[in-house]
């Protein structure tokens, strides 16, 4: 069986740093980047199972970033978790995707998230 893969992409390093290691613990293939420009091709080229992706960055928003996948036929299938420092618990993300995470957020409940949305995920004809 081969390792599913997870594309993070938060511009603070330490965030970066932190969740790749505990998805590279849960034996994920993970890729961190820290640029949503690069969000497109690295998703063409890395073609992730789950991405992780930040609400709000530097370069652009991440909500714009997950529409914009999901308008896409080829990206549209994979799950997206946006994160975010900027929402409260329960008060829901301007945004469809597949699943939220609120920071600060502990690392067994990210596992349990990325699992869940993982193990649920339909297979995508080729």
């Amino acid at each position: 069986m081969t390792q599913q893969r997870v594309l993070v992409l938060d511009d603070h390093e330490a965030i970066l740093e932190t969740v790749t290691e505990a998805l590279l613990y849960e034996q994920f293939e993970v890729l961190g980047i820290r640029e949503g420009k690069k969000l497109l091709s690295t998703v063409a080229d890395f073609m992730p199972d789950l991405i992780l992706l930040d609400y709000r960055l530097a370069d652009l928003n991440g909500g714009d970033l997950c529409r914009q996948l999901k308008s896409m036929e080829a990206y549209r299938h994979i799950p997206i978790i946006i994160f975010s420092a900027y929402f409260s618990p329960g008060e829901k993300l301007p945004v469809d995707c597949e699943g939220y995470l609120y920071k600060p957020f502990d690392l067994p409940e990210l596992s349990e998230l990325v699992y869940q949305l993982l193990s649920s995920k339909k297979e995508v004809p080729l």
